[in-house]
């Protein structure tokens, strides 16, 4: 399917538009109210990645998007958040941070469905897409590369060992230096380097000064739209709502974009800002404010 044919799908099915979530964190009561109203509004539901770690309750937030994916009504995309998670669960070695994986390994102990939702986790996370393309539109996790407009994301990117490709997607563009307060330093030149025209959707940074999602202008015409705003640590849940009929506008250039998901194909989302869709932060309507790959694992 190219990236045309699968809106073409979605509108079959009788989506509206699209609903983009920014990182869930275990935020799970925002999320639910995402999930209900994208719903009501009939729109396909595509998360950013980062569903879990440090918010109060993950195993919902993992609940509420396997029921996505069980109705065919969203999907996520690999966060690092999330690939670290499976790597826990496969018993893989790795620091547990207590206040983000530990926490989410602890509710997900006490949970009673647990061992479930582990299973089902290792399996959606294994397949779920680092990026995704479709005609202008892209859509990852952490940072943009040139390459992805041209190169589908692996099938089984949550299981692989990240290349530099699938670095950038989870983990964004760093220095191999870090901050004063542990945490990689990050750096944006990748905004500069999206092509004129496209709009690339991302989470991952939490950049907004402002609690509302920051929107960035590249030098070659491109611009990138950044949806973390701090949900599960102490800010709030970001989403932008993309009516396809805005779409009428775009360039038909279809997307070499494969679709990839727990081995069943199901739509992926598109969305441009340029559609004029509201921006809203845990049920706020907001408007928008424009304005070497070793990294930590948390973020």
């Amino acid at each position: 399917m190219t990236g045309f044919s699968v809106l073409e799908d979605l509108c079959r099915r009788g989506f509206e538009g699209l609903r983009v979530v920014g990182d869930v964190h275990g935020d799970a009561a925002a999320f639910a109210h995402a999930v209900a109203g994208a719903e009501a509004a009939g729109l396909f539901l595509l998360q950013l990645g980062d569903l879990t770690d440090y918010g109060p309750d993950s195993p919902e937030a993992l609940r509420l998007m396997f029921d996505l994916l069980d109705a065919g009504r969203g999907r996520f995309l690999l966060g690092n958040h999330d690939h670290k998670l499976r790597r826990a669960l496969t018993g893989q070695r790795l620091r547990i941070a207590t206040e983000g994986l530990g926490l989410t390994l602890e509710q997900l102990a006490e949970a009673p469905d647990g061992y479930a939702l582990a299973e089902r986790a290792i399996e959606e996370i294994a397949q779920a897409p680092a990026w995704l393309v479709l005609g202008p539109w892209g859509f990852v996790h952490a940072g943009w590369h040139p390459s992805m407009q041209h190169r589908p994301s692996p099938a089984d990117a949550g299981a692989q060992r990240p290349d530099p490709v699938l670095s950038r997607a989870m983990f964004g563009q760093v220095t191999g230096r870090m901050r004063a307060d542990g945490y990689p330093e990050r750096l944006h030149g990748w905004v500069d380097r999206i092509a004129a025209g496209m709009t690339v959707y991302c989470g991952h940074d939490r950049r907004s000064t402002d609690g509302r999602p920051l929107v960035q202008a590249g030098a070659q015409g491109g611009r990138a739209v950044f949806l973390d705003t701090g949900a599960g640590k102490g800010g709030h849940l970001s989403w932008i709502d993309l009516p396809f009929a805005a779409l009428d506008a775009a360039p038909r250039k279809p997307s070499r974009q494969p679709f990839h998901a727990s081995g069943r194909e199901r739509p992926p989302a598109i969305g441009p800002q340029d559609a004029g869709g509201p921006i809203h932060a845990s049920g706020r309507e907001r408007p928008p404010a424009i304005g070497p790959l070793t990294p930590k694992d948390e973020d």
